[in-house]
Order: C-alpha cells, then structure tokens, then sequence
C-alpha cells in the first residue's frame, strides 16, 4: 500500500468506527474492551488523540513520569469523560487529515482498536484484508523505539512459531504453523487473547503457553 491508500484506508475505518459508536447504548459504551482495564468508551476516547502534537505528547509524558502505557491511560480515561455523542464526532472530524501523533501507528490502531470494541460488543466488524496485511508486516518489523507503549512485543513473544494468513499470502517466522485469517493473526500480534478461537494449527499449544491475557492499547 502506499502512502494515499493507507490514509484512504484510515479515513474508512475511522469513519466506519464512528458509525458504530453513534449506534452503541449508553450500557454499551461502558463493556470491557479486549483492553485490559479499559471500557469501551475508553478505547474510543484514545482513539480520537491520534492527531496529539509533539509539545502536548511531552507535557502529557511529563505528567505520567515519562511512562508512556500511564500516559496513553491517563490521556483516554480524561478524554472518556466528554459527551459520548463528542467521542464519534470527534473520529468523523479526523477524517481526511494527514496529522498523527509522533511514532503513531494510524492504521493498526484504527484496524486493532476497531476489533478491540467490537468484539465485546458482539458487533460484526469485518477488518479489510490487504490493509490488515500491510499492518501486521509493519507491527512486526517495528523496533524499538516505535514499540514503545506495546507490552506485547510479537517477534520476541512469538519466536519459533510461523504465523500464516488463510485468506491472503502472508506469513513470517519459523517453526511449527499457527494459521488464521490476517484478521486473526493481527489480533494475535498486537497479544489479544480474542484471537485464539480464529486461529488453528500445530504450533497452537505453544501459543497458549505463551500468550498472556494481559495486553496493551
């Protein structure tokens, strides 16, 4: 993918995510997301901080002691006390701009995010599949200092295992198979636990050993 059609790619998710909030219950903006400790409407409230400039990202690392998992935290849950209603507004109004938070990830938030909510919810949101690809090769050549913020780092995590897409030609690693749609395996890269019931094959034991409930927004 290039530049004009990741962002192209980010705009449709965005503005298909906002529709989904617009139709949530009030119950349903306070279910627990894939997110450790983080309710749905917190997920979305960090969300619409995507655009963050440098010198708020520093005043905010600042107050969090310079711990970016407290500082996203920290961020979302003042963020999630606005309006419900300002939180999907807020996500249309991204649509069409080009700014992003420094060492942002647009797409994989949007696309891991989307699926962060929507499952809980019991909410069909089918994730595209040559964006998802583009993600997943991306989250899994990212190095430090771009995995700042993720407490689950794939290719370490992951070592020994080769991860295959089903539904398009991707795979990475080595060792015994784990398969599943780019959807899934996705999931699976960013540490969601969601993601196992999607995923088969003869490296799934050594998987589940592996992979902790814990995971990271």
């Amino acid at each position: 993918m290039n530049r004009d059609e990741v962002w192209q790619a980010i705009d449709h998710e965005r503005s298909s995510l906002a529709d989904l909030l617009d139709d949530l219950s009030d119950r349903e903006w306070e279910v627990a997301s894939l997110c450790s400790g983080w309710r749905v409407r917190d997920v979305a409230a960090h969300l619409t901080l995507a655009q963050m400039g440098v010198a708020q990202v520093a005043r905010e690392l600042l107050k969090a002691r310079g711990d970016i998992n407290r500082m996203l935290h920290d961020t979302a849950i003042r963020q999630a006390e606005i309006p419900l209603h300002e939180i999907s507004a807020l996500l249309r109004g991204m649509v069409g701009t080009r700014r992003k938070a420094p060492g942002g990830q647009p797409l994989l938030d949007i696309l891991v995010h989307g699926q962060d909510l929507a499952i809980p919810l019991g909410r069909d949101r089918p994730m595209p599949v040559r964006a998802a690809a583009f993600s997943a090769t991306r989250l899994w050549n990212l190095g430090w200092p771009f995995t700042m913020g993720w407490s689950f780092r794939a290719r370490q995590e992951l070592n020994g295992l080769e991860l295959a897409a089903t539904d398009c030609s991707w795979s990475v690693g080595h060792g015994q198979r784990v398969e599943g749609s780019i959807a899934a395996i996705l999931l699976l890269l960013n540490g969601r636990m969601a993601a196992l019931s999607s995923l088969s094959g003869p490296g799934m034991a050594e998987l589940r050993v592996r992979l902790s409930p814990a995971t990271q927004p």
